[in-house]
């Protein structure tokens, strides 16, 4: 719905915070993240996906590029250049009576030059389960996603952006999704630590399918052509509150809705909240939701993601 690496993601908000933060943030780090309750039953969007919601994932405990919203706008005062470059990687193994493997990887960066600022992100999850021990594994989870993205701050309160992402999704049935995202965004509230705004603008959306699922589609349903392509009208809401130097909360709501197939549309939520534990290392916890009320025959319409990361930054 971007359209889909926000966490944040995927994820993954961001905006202006205090000049401490803001100074540690120029360092280029390196996060080690152990991620739990990474994997649902469900297809799994680790996402992005789609939208273009943007939760920093290093912090807010995803790996999810392609739905991302951008940073809050910066009052001039605090409108510092800023370099950023993030590493994360995770993983689950359970052996003996059932067992299962689970990874998940993600790279960042972002830089800021006075009005203009430019991000780039990429992301891979990938699981693999057995119900016994004695039955072969089997691939519950792969995706890979990637995301670069414009923003161009006109004034305090009022911002232009363009973004680009692709997703390679096994489970819904997607070689390829290609989002395309420009927009406009207004800020209600843009606080050092208390930001609220909303987004307006159109998602083109260019998807190749998989062969297996047009194989499976055409078993049930009317056969389905090798690629789709879909216009939409996008809105997001976004809120950011820093409660103290410690802990950070922030959720966004995307909705797209088709122009010409107005029987389609998404909604994506995102939610996490982040706390420092000593001076390098944090604790965040997220949870996420991907419904897509038309989706390709045999996939589900929701998707949920819960996850606990302890991240530790290295500078």
């Amino acid at each position: 719905m971007g359209s889909n690496l926000n966490p944040s993601p995927l994820p993954a908000a961001q905006g202006p915070i205090s000049r401490r933060l803001a100074q540690r943030a120029q360092l280029p780090c390196l996060t080690l993240c152990a991620c739990g309750a990474l994997l649902t039953p469900l297809t799994a969007y680790a996402q992005a996906p789609s939208g273009i919601m943007k939760h920093d994932t290093a912090s807010a405990g995803k790996s999810d590029v392609t739905t991302e919203t951008f940073d809050a706008v910066k009052k001039a005062a605090d409108a510092n250049d800023v370099t950023e470059a993030k590493i994360v990687a995770g993983g689950l193994l359970a052996t003996g009576n059932s067992r299962s493997l689970a990874t998940t990887a993600l790279g960042s960066v972002r830089a800021r030059r006075g009005a203009n600022e430019f991000s780039a992100a990429l992301a891979a999850n990938y699981g693999r389960s057995a119900a016994k021990a004695s039955d072969p594994m089997t691939t519950t989870v792969e995706n890979y996603q990637g995301k670069l993205r414009y923003d161009r701050f006109v004034s305090d309160k009022f911002a232009l952006f363009l973004s680009l992402s692709g997703r390679k999704d096994r489970f819904q049935g997607l070689d390829l999704r290609l989002n395309l995202d420009p927009g406009v965004a207004y800020y209600f509230l843009d606080e050092p630590k208390h930001q609220l705004w909303g987004e307006a603008g159109y998602d083109f959306q260019f998807d190749v399918r998989r062969d297996a699922a047009i194989q499976a589609a055409s078993l049930t349903a009317e056969p389905l052509e090798k690629t789709n392509t879909r216009h939409s009208a996008r809105l997001f809401a976004g809120y950011r509150n820093t409660l103290n130097e410690h802990v950070t909360f922030n959720t966004g709501l995307e909705y797209l809705q088709g122009l010409a197939d107005t029987d389609y549309w998404r909604l994506n939520w995102d939610v996490g909240l982040t706390a420092a534990l000593a001076s390098r290392f944090s604790l965040a916890t997220t949870f996420g939701l991907r419904f897509d009320h038309h989706p390709l025959p045999n996939v589900k319409e929701l998707d949920t993601l819960t996850a606990v990361n302890l991240v530790y930054t290295l500078l």
